[in-house]
């Protein structure tokens, strides 16, 4: 006798979600030595400054382009030894997501996929021109949205606290 139970777990005829890389690019790149050849002289550890941002586009109905803008400057006895630019983007099929899951998935998920090739980027340029390669640690995107999502509720807040005045 067959078990006529309905299988209400999973529905085999619904769409499944999926996220897709459809391409990657650099949008722009930008490497600055000013104080080359002196730059490479050996001396103390540099101090290096490294700043992440992200942002998000819809392109059409599913496509979003995700970019993250990396900047890095290293600077020595108050001279700078290099300054790079990074926009490096993905563009991401998206489909079949509940509409609340997806401005993190783009925020959090899509950085997270792109970030290594960035990283591989911003290394290969900082030794080709000159210095060791910037060896940057694993990016925690998902506090880097909550932080920007704590900003704009205070900024939000502020605009509030000044109207009722």
């Amino acid at each position: 006798m067959a078990d006529e139970t309905p299988n209400t777990a999973t529905d085999t005829n619904a769409p499944q979600p999926s996220l897709q890389i459809v391409g990657q690019y650099i949008k722009d790149l930008s490497f600055e030595n000013p104080n080359a050849p002196a730059s490479l002289a050996s001396g103390p550890a540099p101090q290096i400054a490294i700043s992440i941002n992200v942002g998000a586009q819809k392109q059409d109905d599913d496509i979003f382009a995700v970019e993250l803008t990396i900047n890095a400057k290293a600077e020595r006895d108050d001279n700078i030894l290099f300054n790079v630019e990074l926009v490096y983007g993905g563009l991401f099929n998206i489909k079949n997501f509940p509409e609340n899951q997806i401005h993190p998935l783009v925020m959090i998920e899509c950085p997270r996929l792109i970030f290594p090739f960035a990283r591989q980027i911003l290394s290969t340029v900082t030794q080709n021109g000159g210095f060791p390669p910037l060896l940057m640690e694993p990016v925690d995107f998902s506090t880097i949205y909550r932080q920007n999502l704590e900003a704009a509720a205070a900024k939000i807040k502020e605009g509030d606290d000044k109207t009722v005045n």
